[in-house]
C-alpha cells in the first residue's frame, strides 16, 4: 500500500513558534493596568500578541511568561517603557474634531495676559500643533502663549519633538495654514513637512503617566485636553484624574474631552458646556 502524502496548503496559517497562554495574557492586562490604567479586553488578546512578541524575540526570552517574569521581578528595568510603549495605541491626526478649534479660539480672544493649555495625550503631536496654530491665529502674536504637552508613549514624544509629517497627514489644513505654519521638504524629504519654529518654539514636550503619583506639569491652565485618551480607563481611574485635573483648572478654563467620552457621570467637578467641552461646576 502506497503512502499518499499531501502538500500543505498555502491557505494555513503558519505556526507560530511563541504562544500567548491566557494565563499570561491576564497578567500582561494586570500589568498595563496597574502601571498605566489601561483597560485590555478579551478581544485585545491578538493585538498584544503581535505587538509584544516582538520585543519577546528582541530579548530572546523563550515565552511570553518568561518576558511576563523578567518585568515583575525588575521593577526598574528599561524594558518597562518599551512594554507600555508597545500596549500604547497613538491614534491622532491634525484638527481632529475639529468643532473644538473654534471654540478654542473664540475662548480666548481678546486676551492680554499669558495663555497656558496643557495636552495631555499627546500622542506623536498632531493635537499640541493643532492647538499652537491655533492660539497662534487667535492670539495674533501679542499674546504670548504655551502649550504643555505630555503623554506615556516615550517613542511617540520622539517623533513629535521632530515634528515631521508627511504631506499627506496635513491634508485637512488650507493651503495658507500649511505655508504659515509648516516648511516643505525638499531632496530626500520632499513629501513631507516641518511644522515652523515660530510654532514648535510654544510647545514643550515630555512624558507624563495619568495614572502615576505624581504629575510633572505645574501652575494652572487656561485649557487643558484629555482626549480620547479617557476611554482606555474604567471609571474608577478616570474619576481619579478628574479629581486631580480640577485644580490645575483656572476657574473659566476648558476641559476638552474626546467624542466618544463623557464626563457627566464620572465626576462632580465639572459641567457640560458645549459638545464634549467642560467647565468647573
Amino acid at each position: 500500500m502506497n503512502a499518499i502524502t499531501e502538500a500543505p496548503s498555502q491557505a494555513m496559517p503558519a505556526l507560530r513558534e511563541l504562544i500567548l497562554a491566557q494565563r499570561d495574557f491576564h497578567r500582561i492586562r494586570d500589568l498595563i493596568y496597574r502601571h498605566a490604567g489601561i483597560v485590555l479586553a478579551d478581544h485585545k488578546r491578538e493585538m498584544v500578541y503581535g505587538r509584544l512578541a516582538r520585543r519577546v524575540r528582541a530579548l530572546q526570552v523563550d515565552s511570553f511568561c518568561d518576558y511576563v517574569d523578567r518585568l515583575e521581578e525588575r521593577p526598574g528595568d528599561p524594558e518597562w517603557e518599551h512594554f507600555i510603549n508597545a500596549l500604547t495605541t497613538n491614534l491622532t491626526s491634525f484638527f481632529r474634531e475639529p468643532h473644538h478649534f473654534p471654540l478654542l479660539a473664540q475662548h480666548f480672544a481678546g486676551r492680554r495676559d499669558r495663555v497656558r493649555v496643557w495636552c495631555a495625550a499627546a500622542s506623536t503631536g498632531e493635537e499640541p500643533y493643532s492647538i499652537a496654530i491655533t492660539l497662534r491665529e487667535a492670539l495674533g502674536g501679542q499674546v504670548p502663549f504655551e502649550v504643555v504637552a505630555t503623554d506615556i508613549d516615550t517613542d511617540a514624544l520622539a517623533r513629535a519633538r521632530q515634528g515631521v509629517y508627511r504631506l499627506d497627514q496635513l491634508g485637512k489644513l488650507e493651503q495658507e495654514r500649511l505655508h504659515r505654519n509648516f516648511l516643505r521638504g525638499s531632496g530626500s524629504m520632499a513629501g513631507y513637512a516641518r511644522v515652523r519654529p515660530e510654532v514648535a518654539q510654544h510647545v514643550s514636550f515630555s512624558p507624563l503617566n495619568l495614572v502615576s503619583t505624581r504629575w510633572p506639569v505645574e501652575g494652572q491652565f487656561d485649557a487643558i485636553f484629555t482626549r480620547n485618551v479617557m476611554i482606555y480607563f474604567d471609571q474608577s481611574t478616570q474619576s481619579r484624574i478628574l479629581e486631580r485635573i480640577a485644580p490645575l483648572m483656572k476657574p473659566d478654563g476648558l476641559l476638552f474631552a474626546g467624542h466618544s467620552e463623557s464626563f457627566s457621570y464620572v465626576s462632580e467637578r465639572f459641567r457640560l458646556r458645549g459638545q464634549t467641552v467642560y467647565t468647573l461646576a
